[in-house]
């Protein structure tokens, strides 16, 4: 059994202290307590100052914010030296007690449509297609009007291929399916009986939905039939419908379809529910894509139009790739941290009013500290200690006239309030945690 000496700060001690306590971990420990209240406020040097030995232990863990280069305390103590979590309560995940292994990359192939591509320009539409492809998309779908050609269709698919991506189009205009073709697109949606002697024109797999008037499976199936009969590449979509206008019974579509053909290719459009269901699109997706994971459905086609679906193609990435290591662990879909909980958040440990006041009573400076539990705010120093929901009633009592200590606090303090309100995870000085709106790679 490994030995790991904890270096913290007098307020963090008893905290520490309990934390390590419940974890029951499966090593030892020390804690070594420094001659500094706020552990934030160590860097290396300074800890090699006053932490001569590591005595018998194995590893050494600094606080998340100490500054510095470990290293260099690494060798000087001739031991293993990290550092640990930001915020002390997220210990537990950081020796993985609360996470679980995920894969690397989803297998599921998105298809991220440009919509109304016609009206856009070519400078435009590349743009928009590497923005996609950064967030996970592995085809880009070109979307053309309801009626109507895309006149520069051929420069388009052209241009893309030419930066090496994947393209799909999106038109039922067959002079525009047949010049695409020529420029060597991957995939064209959609056709049934309508026009499904296009098919045998193109040179790409087709998409195969079922047809306008009827929707069943029957139409599919004999659509698929045709297809199938003549050699002919092909997906199967049959069809979301939105809400309230028979979405129960188009996913019945796609698990009927299923069991009928277990070996076939199925694409299922998304889109139809997220674009038109006006709530917060991460949710709706991590549903679905859910729904896609149990049936193996390994296309999905999604769209970023409308303001509640923003994000819509990475969080189809994310929850593909969520659901994916879900199903390959033998899961349930929690716990891999995946970034898809935004607006609210994932569960985390808070400080106790007990440990809060605990550390109130060894404050000795003036500098306030601000913390969140139970829907409350706490903000304290060494001669003043408030509690309260109210941010305009708590910044008028702490009596800062100091214009940058105040702006400094006020917005701490809205911080806060939101995290009280939204129940998310506060920690002063440090950014709310927006799940993957918080990446600042995208």
């Amino acid at each position: 059994m490994s030995k790991i000496l904890f270096v913290t700060g007098r307020l963090a001690h008893n905290a520490l202290l309990n934390i390590l306590k419940n974890m029951d971990p499966p090593f030892s420990y020390e804690v070594s307590v420094l001659p500094i209240s706020v552990a934030a406020l160590m860097n290396v040097t300074w800890v090699m100052s006053q932490l001569r030995s590591a005595g018998d232990a194995d590893v050494v863990i600094l606080p998340g914010l100490c500054q510095g280069d470990e290293k260099v305390l690494a060798e000087a103590l001739g031991v293993e030296v990290k550092r640990g979590p930001k915020d002390l309560k997220d210990l537990p995940g950081f020796f993985g007690f609360s996470t679980h292994l995920k894969k690397t990359k989803p297998n599921i192939r998105i298809l991220a449509e440009i919509v109304d591509a016609h009206k856009m320009t070519l400078n435009e539409i590349v743009n928009k297609a590497l923005d996609y492809k950064a967030k996970g998309a592995t085809i880009i779908d070109i979307g053309g009007p309801n009626k109507g050609s895309i006149p520069n269709i051929g420069d388009i698919v052209s241009v893309l291929k030419e930066l090496n991506l994947c393209v799909s189009l999106d038109t039922f205009d067959e002079k525009t399916a047949l010049e695409a073709d020529k420029f060597g697109i991957d995939l064209y949606l959609s056709v049934n009986s309508f026009n499904i002697d296009l098919a045998f024109r193109l040179s790409c797999p087709v998409v195969v939905i079922p047809d306008f008037e009827d929707k069943n499976l029957n139409s599919l199936e004999r659509n698929v039939a045709r297809l199938r009969d003549r050699g002919k590449k092909y997906l199967v979509d049959p069809i979301l419908d939105p809400l309230p206008f028979g979405l129960s019974e188009s996913i019945g579509r796609y698990v009927e379809y299923r069991r009928r053909f277990p070996d076939d290719e199925m694409l299922m459009g998304i889109g139809n529910l997220t674009e038109l269901t006006e709530a917060d699109s991460t949710g709706i997706n991590a549903i679905l894509l859910g729904i896609c994971a149990e049936l193996e459905i390994n296309y999905v086609l999604t769209t970023e139009v409308t303001s509640w679906a923003r994000g819509a193609v990475r969080e189809t990435y994310l929850a593909s790739l969520m659901h994916e290591s879900a199903r390959e662990s033998g899961m349930l879909p929690k716990g891999f941290n995946l970034g898809l909980v935004t607006a609210k958040d994932t569960p985390f440990e808070v400080y106790s009013e007990e440990e809060i006041i605990d550390i109130h009573k060894k404050v000795t400076d003036k500098n306030f500290r601000i913390f969140v539990a139970d829907g409350y705010i706490y903000i304290f120093n060494n001669s003043i200690f408030l509690k309260g929901k109210d941010i305009n009633m708590l910044f008028q009592s702490i009596g800062v006239n100091d214009p940058g200590h105040a702006f400094y606090l006020g917005r701490e303090l809205e911080k806060a309030f939101l995290a009280a309100k939204l129940g998310k995870k506060y920690m002063q000085e440090r950014p709310l945690d927006w799940g993957y709106l918080s990446d600042d790679d995208l």
